[in-house]
């Protein structure tokens, strides 16, 4: 399966049955699979999100949303339950308004889900990280 590297944006090849033995980039040797969630800027956010053969989960969040402040934690919880499942990634609708204009992003926190490249779920509001994970099909 590809995953793409979110620190060099080179594509990984990576064997099903290798995901969970925490993979290394083949370029810069960083882990690609962190069990974090990863900050995106408009400009990876198209690559990472069409190339990964994992599904990606974005929250699009802003930091002065009391909302987004409590999905936060829930967030980074979830990034680690859904680890080699999931690559959980975070969006600031403020700092990258291209990508919130372009998935017309109305209210924050919107957890999109893309399979393929394509958006496959949406969710706004906050969601607790177990609930997280059930929507997240994992």
């Amino acid at each position: 399966m590809l995953i793409v590297c979110s620190h060099c944006n080179s594509l990984n090849r990576v064997p099903p049955e290798r995901v969970a033995n925490d993979p290394q980039c083949g370029s810069c040797h960083r882990a690609l699979l962190s069990g974090e969630p990863l900050e995106l800027s408009d400009a990876d956010f198209e690559r990472f999100v069409s190339k990964n053969e994992l599904p990606v989960i974005a929250d699009f969040w802003a930091p002065w949303c009391g909302p987004c402040r409590q999905m936060g934690p829930q967030f980074e919880q979830a990034a680690k339950l859904l680890k080699g499942r999931a690559l959980l990634v975070k969006v600031n609708s403020d700092d990258q308004p291209r990508a919130s204009a372009r998935h017309r992003i109305r209210s924050i926190p919107t957890l999109l889900m893309f399979r393929g490249g394509h958006e496959a779920k949406r969710h706004s509001g906050v969601m607790p990280a177990q609930d997280l994970v059930r929507w997240a099909g994992a």
